[in-house]
């Protein structure tokens, strides 16, 4: 079964999936992520240095995991997806003064300079094209803005990648088919292919305006927290 989609039909079959996952996906992600998943996220906000004189942008918030994190340090937090059932989960998750806005990633409906750190989990293998998410990226991060993307990945241990690519490529579409979504959740691995392999994603936010990239690797490679500064 082909679960990635054509190029030209991804946003369409991407937005519907999540649309249809939402009220599972908070549950699921702490059970494929064995709870991991929110130790990346409070690790990625606390190497960012949010502070409560921030301007934070949750880039495909989801459920708001990160906007919720980020409020709790005092900023002021706008989370921004294109799933309009995300966001519904979102708002009753979320504090009532972070901003949730439907929109594209292509296209923030923010002013250029307006905030200081942009965040991003589990998302960049979901847009059509990275590397215009990263320049847009760029446009709206203030010069020394912060940019933290947390990715899955994989361990480069020939034994680890094994074990990793029959739990991710297997066992993860199982739980989600017996839990939530069979298709989705046989999409979420494959779609790992659309990541840039090696130094890829650094050379892309380089050319997107970032420096001083630094990535961490988590669980032995299966994840990845990259951390970037707009120039």
């Amino acid at each position: 079964m082909d679960v990635l989609p054509e190029a030209d039909e991804k946003a369409a079959v991407v937005r519907t999936m999540f649309d249809r996952i939402a009220p599972s996906y908070d549950r699921m992600n702490r059970i494929i992520t064995l709870g991991f998943d929110q130790r990346w996220r409070r690790s990625l906000i606390d190497s960012l240095g949010v502070e409560a004189d921030d301007t934070v942008l949750d880039l495909a918030c989801g459920t708001g995991d990160f906007a919720i994190m980020a409020r709790a340090r005092g900023a002021r937090v706008i989370g921004l997806d294109f799933s309009g059932a995300m966001l519904a989960a979102a708002r009753e998750r979320c504090p009532d003064d972070v901003a949730l806005v439907r929109g594209d990633a292509l296209r923030l409906p923010l002013a250029s300079g307006s905030v200081s750190v942009a965040v991003s989990g589990f998302a960049l293998r979901n847009f059509v094209a990275i590397p215009p998410v990263l320049t847009e990226l760029a446009r709206v991060l203030r010069p020394g803005g912060r940019v933290g993307l947390l990715e899955v990945d994989e361990p480069r241990s020939a034994v680890l990648r094994l074990g990793h690519g029959l739990y991710f490529r297997r066992v993860v579409p199982a739980i989600g088919a017996l839990l939530s979504d069979g298709r989705a959740y046989a999409y979420l691995p494959a779609s790992a292919s659309y990541l840039p392999e090696g130094e890829g994603l650094r050379d892309m936010l380089e050319d997107a305006g970032f420096t001083s990239v630094e990535k961490r690797s988590h669980l032995g490679g299966a994840a990845q927290s990259i951390t970037a500064v707009r120039a």
